[in-house]
């Protein structure tokens, strides 16, 4: 299923592509936004797991290099019946983390050095639950692809802004409207945004739930969150961009105002309230 979506999401940000594409500079704008949009997917699909990481710093670990985060991951992985992924750490303050991988057989778990040195044990534990079970779920191919083709389109957008500022170097009687171009330039972003937006929000709330049964500990999941997001206000995330902000399990790049309205990820109070309905619920039955 999630394969099917991961199509039908390649398909729409491509023809939102073509269409700036062809806004800008007519036919030839349309032929050249097609052959890019044609080595986008093929790079989105096999590769976006290893370009996020990149963008991100993220440095592979052994179970040499990091014993005891190595072992937690492989313990936890070994529970939610998943392959062991990779491990990744990002040389970031700023605690957080994310899993990405086109399938569970490719997964990859990243997580920031501020995360290490921040979260207790059993913290972390419900942390890297959270992304494994993103994993079994198969959310990371669809989340990935649209971290890399967003980002591929807010890249395209502020090329456009160059392009309606300075003209294009030569005469197109077919060229685009600059008109249309300027509301390409507009929606593009928010479209990508609001995709992002919609892939992500209601997966955390699936993931949680998730990760909380692997960890087999509900509550330190939800104090996970919190501490996440307390500290993601004071210590901002260096590398990236918004654009992959939903990958995170607590949004690195949140802001007041406006942005509000295109949070990629549900409030963090809200999904702490359903970990401590879940938690209340599994005592009441071990009860």
């Amino acid at each position: 299923m999630n394969r099917m979506k991961a199509a039908m999401l390649l398909a729409a940000l491509t023809a939102l592509f073509l269409w700036i594409g062809q806004s800008l500079g007519g036919q030839q704008g349309f032929i050249l936004a097609l052959l890019l949009a044609g080595g986008m997917n093929f790079a989105s699909y096999w590769w976006s797991d290893r370009i996020v990481l990149r963008m991100h710093g993220a440095q592979e670990v052994n179970e040499r290099e990091a014993p005891e985060l190595y072992g937690l991951v492989r313990r936890l992985s070994q529970r939610a019946g998943l392959p062991m992924p990779r491990v990744y750490v990002m040389p970031e303050e700023a605690p957080n983390a994310f899993a990405t991988g086109r399938d569970p057989n490719h997964g990859a778990v990243a997580v920031t050095h501020g995360l290490l040195r921040l979260l207790d044990r059993n913290e972390l534990a419900g942390v890297i639950a959270h992304e494994l079970a993103h994993i079994k779920n198969r959310d990371t191919l669809i989340m990935t692809v649209a971290a890399t083709l967003a980002g591929a389109i807010g890249m395209l957008a502020n090329m456009a802004q160059w392009t309606l500022l300075f003209g294009r170097s030569s005469e197109d009687e077919e060229g685009g409207n600059p008109l249309a171009g300027l509301v390409g330039i507009i929606v593009a972003p928010i479209a990508a945004m609001l995709i992002q937006m919609a892939i992500s929000r209601a997966r955390e709330f699936v993931a949680d739930e998730g990760g909380a049964q692997i960890c087999a500990d509900p509550m330190a999941l939800a104090s996970a969150l919190r501490k996440i997001e307390g500290w993601s206000r004071e210590v901002p995330m260096e590398a990236g961009t918004p654009a992959t902000a939903h990958l995170f399990i607590v949004n690195p790049f949140a802001g007041g105002g406006m942005l509000k309205l295109f949070s990629t990820h549900p409030p963090t109070d809200e999904r702490v309230a359903r970990l401590r309905a879940l938690s209340r619920k599994r005592l009441g039955l071990s009860a």
